[in-house]
């Protein structure tokens, strides 16, 4: 039986995780943890990791960015891969996460859907062909209670662009004080936040008379929820420290 301890089990996607692991065999959630230690399932829940004194193989993180650093402790102590859902994280602390992975396998990524993970792939060779003769644009929408923007996908897609473009891409957020044509060699992302979207990504390489678009629309959080037990489950037989992302996971599958 997989055991697995859920990091911001009482909030939206945490629920959804609940859900998934306990409709799948071979795995059980063993605890929660999150701020609201409300119990709404049949493990306990604990405000603090470290409060929890049972084992477990590995741990899900759907929480908030200001909780990885104290979790990637708890983590450290008790040698615990983790897999890091939670986007919007600073500098300092990616840097953190960064130092944990030299210490165990840490899985993180921008986006839990193999969907968004697939077309980063096809970002990168889209990117290689059309190289600097087409203007690359990223939109991101979401639901008005997403804190942070850009999106961690939207990021994750930029990144996936500017690694096949032909030169070093700025990423532009904001042009309102700009007063001048669109440089070259920008690649723009524009944030929408509004009712209950999901999540929705498109990448747009705009020529001369000719647009193409690849885009990604979640209709539901469970894609996302399914992405994260995968995630767990692949991570829960890894002993090597280090990053691990989806790609890990989907080239698994080919094993």
């Amino acid at each position: 039986m997989l055991k697995i301890a859920l990091s911001g089990c009482n909030g939206r996607m945490g629920r959804v995780i609940a859900d998934i692991v306990g409709g799948r065999e071979g795995m059980e959630i063993v605890s929660g943890f999150d701020i609201n230690t409300a119990k709404n399932g049949a493990f306990p829940v604990f405000a603090d990791p470290f409060e929890f004194q049972g084992d477990c193989d590995v741990i899900i993180d759907f929480s908030n960015a200001s909780s990885t650093e104290h979790l990637l402790d708890y983590c450290e102590k008790h040698h615990i891969p983790v897999v890091i859902c939670t986007t919007g994280h600073s500098a300092e602390q990616l840097a953190k996460i960064r130092e944990a992975s030299a210490k165990l396998p840490v899985f993180r990524s921008g986006n839990m859907s193999i969907g968004i993970n697939l077309m980063t792939e096809l970002l990168r060779k889209s990117a290689a062909v059309l190289g600097d003769k087409y203007d690359v644009e990223i939109i991101e929408k979401h639901h008005n209670q997403k804190l942070d923007a850009p999106s961690g996908t939207a990021l994750m897609l930029a990144d996936a662009v500017a690694d096949a473009l032909p030169y070093e891409a700025e990423y532009v957020y904001d042009r309102h004080e700009r007063r001048e044509k669109r440089p070259a060699h920008e690649i723009g992302i524009s944030a929408i936040r509004g009712g209950t979207i999901v999540g929705e990504h498109s990448v747009l390489f705009c020529g001369r008379d000719e647009i193409i678009e690849i885009k990604h629309t979640a209709l539901s959080r469970e894609v996302f929820a399914v992405g994260a037990v995968d995630a767990a489950e692949f991570m829960a037989g890894c002993t090597q420290p280090g990053i691990y992302d989806m790609n890990d996971v989907i080239a698994s599958r080919g094993k």
